[in-house]
């Protein structure tokens, strides 16, 4: 039996995600001609890549709302924490004196 992965990679500029599932075997030798073997395969598989597309999609929907986000503290004059961080970098935050 042949085992395979499937995989799915994300890339940006500033970052990058893979995702990947383990269907099952791939039918081989005298199971590959049986159809019931075949269909429970391609039924696995179909499931895995449902499954697959389900975490990209709730992670490009996490993604976009982040970039919302920053979007709008932008707007409101608010700097997000990581942009406060490079901007005080090397310095103390006068605002986070407790």
């Amino acid at each position: 039996m042949l085992m395979m992965e499937l995989q799915a990679t994300y890339q940006s500029p500033n970052a990058s995600h893979t995702f990947s599932a383990r269907p099952s075997s791939l039918p081989s030798g005298e199971e590959a001609r049986d159809v019931k073997a075949k269909t429970a395969y391609l039924s696995a598989l179909r499931s895995n890549l449902g499954q697959m597309q389900g975490e990209v999609n709730a992670f490009l929907t996490k993604k976009m709302e982040d970039e919302k986000a920053a979007e709008a503290a932008k707007a409101n004059g608010k700097m997000t924490q990581e942009e406060k961080a490079e901007e005080l970098y090397g310095e103390e935050d006068a605002e986070d004196d407790s």
